[in-house]
């Protein structure tokens, strides 16, 4: 055969079909749409009813603008429904942060922080970030990233407000049973002496969150978590791995250069954002799709037994750090690489006993456990499902409960007694925005009805 027949054969056999350029425009357009469609799973870029034939610059115009608004997800949310165990252990967090925050008293014996690494705090942030993901992220499939991020940054002055509200009651309450009682020490007990020297100048260090008096350090951080999170959260719906990976440098990166914000008047956040940020993020990416994805974790016998056995270890380094006859028994190197406990730039132990306490629990608790039904558990659920709330009534109660302790009874029954009030005003609290928020929504529905009708 002649180089010219080869040729002509070739160009033939490769040449496309003979069709207008509108027709082939048509036909990519097509197959990009449907490309993206399944990408997004259940969420569409276009109105099923668009008519791509006939209408090629129309359905390209109508991307690119749908584009700008959705994003491309390349993560599907973890669950559905509702997961209650998060309400409930929430709950928990808020318990333990409450009695963990009364010194010098047995009700510390009751949070964990006395027989682990991590503490409700740890727990509060883990849970906080599933849950923002949970009710966000799906704002931000259905109704697109716009909606989603002034969503988010709604609920974030909501938090806001909240903090300013809590730290002006807790000062004037700090400052007036100081002078009530003459005990100006606790001024400085709770780290409000500031107030009396440059009152203008710490009002308004409280305002941009540098001045918090004690205790108040956690609503700060979940403020400073959740106001980066729209950004986060739109690369973490593409990118939900490499977003997760560049939380891990940043938590490194943090420890080892020692980043952190400035406190006032002196010193760095007790809370590293810098640091934290990594438990938050964890939550988020297990909220996309990797608690799925490691779902094979829970039956690994082997994987449990280690973190079992890593979880009793964490017991005997934390009380060996409060039983000295204890500690004398242990190697003195091994006890000082987990004593002090480092909660400010979160450790990394702290990060593992967390992960090994999900790991347990979840496998031991299923989401469909009956026992999620009991009635001994719904004050802690109710507290989990008002979390804001009951967050800012503990923080509040702690310092009163301090203050009833220093100034009367010390012994044993008033602890108890304190603390059990505490925990029944928080729980009322809870029971009291549920059934107020029923009502709000029946009046809503009701007033919807008369205006339809």
């Amino acid at each position: 055969m002649h180089r010219s027949s080869l040729m002509s054969v070739k160009r033939a056999s490769t040449t496309r079909p003979s069709v207008s350029a509108r027709e082939w425009i048509e036909h990519r357009g097509a197959v990009a749409i449907r490309k993206h469609r399944a990408r997004m799973g259940s969420t569409l870029l276009i109105d099923e009813t668009i008519q791509v034939a006939g209408r090629p610059l129309q359905v390209a115009f109508l991307l690119r603008r749908r584009l700008w608004e959705t994003i491309t997800i390349r993560s599907v949310l973890a669950k559905p429904r509702r997961d209650v165990r998060l309400d409930l252990f929430r709950g928990l967090a808020n318990w333990l942060i409450f009695l963990g925050h009364i010194p010098n008293s047995v009700l510390v014996w009751f949070t964990t922080r006395n027989y682990g690494f991590s503490d409700g705090a740890d727990l509060f942030v883990l849970i906080s970030g599933y849950t923002a993901t949970f009710v966000f992220g799906t704002m931000m499939m259905e109704r697109g990233f716009v909606i989603g991020a002034t969503r988010l940054l709604r609920r974030v002055w909501q938090l806001y407000v909240a903090h300013l509200l809590l730290f002006f009651v807790y000062l004037t309450a700090v400052h007036y049973l100081a002078h009530r009682f003459d005990d100006l020490h606790l001024m400085d007990q709770f780290n409000v002496a500031p107030l009396m020297d440059f009152p203008v100048e710490t009002l308004s260090q409280g305002l941009v969150l540098k001045f918090k008096p004690l205790n108040l350090d956690v609503l700060p951080l979940y403020i400073v978590l959740m106001a980066a999170f729209p950004v986060v959260l739109w690369f973490m719906l593409r990118w939900r791995n490499a977003v997760m990976i560049s939380s891990f440098g940043l938590y490194l990166a943090a420890r080892h250069y020692g980043w952190n914000l400035p406190a006032y008047p002196a010193g760095v956040w007790y809370f590293n954002p810098f640091t934290w940020q990594l438990l938050f993020v964890f939550g988020a990416w297990l909220a996309l799709g990797g608690a799925t994805a490691s779902r094979w974790l829970l039956s690994s016998r082997t994987l449990l037994v280690m973190s079992g056995g890593f979880l009793l270890f964490a017991l005997v380094m934390t009380l060996a750090e409060r039983i000295p006859e204890l500690r004398g028994y242990l190697p003195e190197g091994l006890v000082a690489v987990f004593v002090p406990n480092d909660k400010t730039n979160l450790s990394p132990y702290r990060v593992v006993h967390l992960a090994s306490l999900v790991l347990i629990v979840v496998s031991l608790v299923p989401i469909g456990w009956p026992g999620l039904k009991s009635p001994f558990l719904q004050p802690l659920i109710r507290c989990g499902q008002q979390s804001l709330p009951v967050f800012c009534v503990g923080l509040f109660l702690s310092f009163i409960a301090h203050f009833l302790l220093d100034f009367g009874s010390e012994g044993i029954p008033a602890q108890l007694i304190v603390g059990a009030a505490g925990l029944w005003i928080m729980t009322g609290v809870a029971y009291y925005r549920t059934w107020s928020k029923g009502v709000d929504r029946s009046r809503s529905s009701g007033q919807g009805g008369e205006a339809g009708e």
